[in-house]
């Protein structure tokens, strides 16, 4: 452990902050906030920053920006701090500023996170009068605007998720000329704001400036709350502004009386040489280096679940017991039993949740009866939950006090025949906390599913200023309550559902051990989805479904499987009626990926053709583990020749499935070239350097 630096407050305008693959260099005058002025891997090694502020502020009944802008650049406040200073180890970096105008101190850590830096701002209010805030930014990078830089963001929604974009940055921010308007600056922007509760539900809360001859950059927000991030053109250079909630966009206030603090979301930010690719590197190392990780995690099992086209929801003794033993005889290691297992056979599992006592007569001797049966298979057992939900149905929709519930003007908020649970209440958390014991008590259960199907809106008024304050106290709560669920329970597993992918962000992720990547049920539409979902998640919490059919052709069978083995495969479909070559295909798919989990788990995620599009007739996916790789390549139009020049003089052999015809392999040069026949067909090959 190095030395703590002490706090300093000298005349020395710059100051640097260096670690193994981090270098951070700031200045500050008393005429202007600090600066960020260099963010580069190395000392000597080419920065990808330009000066810029390090964090805004924005509050009620001060004008918001000196400037006139659309973005959320040139707060009033945040132009006003001054450097106060700063201290640093070998994981933090700690710089204070404050505006004895404006009663606001700021506390900016800077922790180093792998190849990147976890951000957050705690605003205080010094002053001796209340404050509101509006905002405050989580990041802040400025880079010169000079149009090497592409701009990848990426889109979502239920079944269609994790839909990426790559675009030249000046499509967005034209080149303009300051001097034809009067010196002025320019107003160009591109923005992505999360809307209600579904953080994930229509765009991904990561973006990535591209570039070739210069660093790129990657960023994250790491909340499950309101986020917005945008780019925005200023002068010669455009900013990156990574955000939590904000009044402007998610109807976000917090009042602090003198004293009291408040801490923005966590931003993750990455620099990288080599452009797209290497920035999702980068961005995977981060987010192994914030995971809160355990030793059950590193076991890496395989789950079958029964939901996706298989019994949607209607479980009972007769159905499960044949998928038993089926999915043990595939390899399976845990079972968990999805929505349904409370619900009366003539209720709505919909709308009954919320109490999670089982429904005896769907279950012939009892749920208990099934659980022994997932373990003489030698498999573990798991349940599905939606923690944050009472049906409007359920006994506890009357039992809980109205406090514990979201509410809007005064009345619940009701979607789709459900309340929300505020789990900053302790009535709502001491009822989740007895419902987890006692079915880890009673059952033995090791695994549960997390869901979250409702986009409740923009929050609650219960004890907030505003509903995007209530949401965002929720959400903080939500992972304060699953921590202590894995300090009770440490030998058990959480997925992280959100109605597929709609809540999929590291608030959740880091403490979460594998993420449902859709809902999607056609097996030929998930291919984009499980190609594209390491750009968004660690490809050990991409959990894709593979869901074999009996009416599926054996191609069919390995296309469903292949998705599966290039992430975290979760198992489901009917796999007792399955004939015996797919069975077998089911089999060789499950011992490929057992072989491969623990070396995907180290892996970075790689695209040979791009970033997939989601009509794109050819889908390729690379898991790079350094001296070797799996590679991916799905046929989804006519028959076609793909040639793969990332992995030139790269020897490419057929991993799976052996049963089926081998596809013809040839090279250009040293440039291999690939022969798909007309889909739906995929194949998994290994690539050795």
């Amino acid at each position: 452990m190095t030395s703590q630096a002490p706090l300093h407050h000298d005349e020395d305008p710059a100051f640097e902050w260096t670690l193994p693959g981090l270098h951070l260099k700031f200045d500050h005058r008393d005429d202007r906030p600090v600066r960020l002025v260099r963010l580069a891997a190395a000392p000597e090694a080419p920065s990808a920053a330009a000066p810029s502020a390090i964090v805004e502020v924005i509050t009620a009944g001060v004008e918001h920006r000196d400037r006139n802008d659309q973005g959320l650049l040139y707060s009033t406040p945040g132009q006003r701090l001054r450097y106060a200073g700063h201290e640093s180890d070998e994981t933090e970096l700690r710089i204070r500023q404050r505006t004895p105008e404006f009663g606001i101190e700021v506390l900016s850590v800077f922790r180093a996170a792998g190849p990147g830096l976890q951000i957050r701002h705690t605003v205080r209010n010094a002053g001796d009068r209340s404050l509101v805030l509006l905002s405050v930014s989580s990041a802040l990078l400025a880079v010169p605007a000079d149009g090497a830089h592409d701009l990848l963001w990426g889109e979502s929604e239920w079944l269609a998720e994790g839909r990426w974009r790559q675009r030249p940055l000046t499509e967005h921010l034209p080149d303009l000329d300051p001097a034809m308007g009067d010196g002025r600056h320019p107003r160009g922007l591109f923005s992505l704001t999360s809307h209600g509760s579904w953080s994930t539900g229509s765009f991904l809360p990561t973006g990535v400036l591209a570039a070739e001859t210069v660093p790129s950059i990657a960023w994250q927000v790491e909340t499950s709350a309101g986020w917005h991030w945008e780019v925005a053109q200023s002068g010669s250079t455009v900013t990156v502004g990574v955000h939590g909630a904000t009044d402007t966009h998610h109807q976000f206030a917090q009042r602090l009386a003198p004293g009291e603090e408040f801490t923005s979301v966590p931003a993750g930010l990455c620099i990288a040489d080599g452009g797209r690719d290497a920035a999702f590197a980068a961005l995977t190392d981060y987010r192994r280096a914030i995971r809160e990780l355990r030793p059950v995690d590193a076991r890496l099992p395989l789950v079958y679940n029964d939901y996706m086209n298989t019994l949607m929801g209607e479980p009972s003794t007769e159905k499960l017991l044949p998928l038993i033993e089926s999915a043990a005889a595939s390899g399976a290691e845990y079972f968990c039993i999805d929505a349904g297992w409370y619900a009366a056979l003539e209720g709505s599992w919909w709308t009954s949740t919320g109490e999670w006592l089982e429904a005896p007569e769907r279950f012939t001797g009892g749920l208990s009866s099934v659980i022994d049966a997932i373990r003489a298979n030698g498999m573990r057992p798991g349940l599905w939950l939606e923690p944050e939900a009472v049906g409007v149905e359920s006994p506890m929709a009357k039992r809980l006090p109205e406090e514990a519930f979201f509410q809007r003007f005064g009345d619940r908020v009701i979607v789709a025949g459900n309340f929300q649970l505020d789990l900053r209440h302790p009535a709502a958390r001491a009822h989740l906390d007895g419902t987890v014991d006692r079915l880890v008590d009673e059952f033995g259960i090791e695994f549960f599913k997390l869901d979250y199907n409702r986009n409740i809106g923009p929050g609650t008024e219960v004890d907030a200023d505003a509903p995007g304050a209530g949401l965002l106290g929720h959400t903080r709560a939500l992972r304060d309550w699953l921590l202590g669920v894995l300090d009770r329970h440490p030998g058990v597993l959480l997925e992280n559902c959100g109605s597929g992918a709609l809540r999929m962000d590291y608030n959740i992720l880091s403490v979460s051990h594998l993420q449902s990547t859709s809902d999607q049920q056609d097996f030929r539409k998930y291919a984009p989805i499980a190609s594209a979902a390491p750009a968004s998640i660690l490809p050990e919490q991409a959990g894709n479904w593979a869901y074999p059919a009996a009416s599926m052709t054996l191609e069919e069978t390995a296309f469903a499987m292949t998705a599966g083995v290039m992430g975290r495969l979760y198992l489901s479909g009917f796999l007792n009626e399955l004939s015996a070559e797919q069975s077998a295909l089911v089999r060789e798919a499950v011992a490929l990926h057992k072989d491969w989990r623990h070396g995907i788990a180290q892996s970075h995620p790689v695209w040979p053709l791009g970033l997939p599009g989601w009509e794109d007739d050819v889908v390729a996916l690379q898991l790079d583990f350094g001296s070797e790789s799996l590679l991916a390549l799905w046929s989804r139009g006519e028959a076609a020749e793909v040639a793969l020049p990332g992995l030139r003089g790269r020897e490419l052999k057929q991993a799976y499935p052996v049963a089926l015809p081998e596809w013809t392999i040839r090279t250009d040069g040293e440039t291999p070239v690939v022969e798909l026949p007309a889909g739906p067909a995929a194949r998994i090959f290994t690539v050795q350097r």
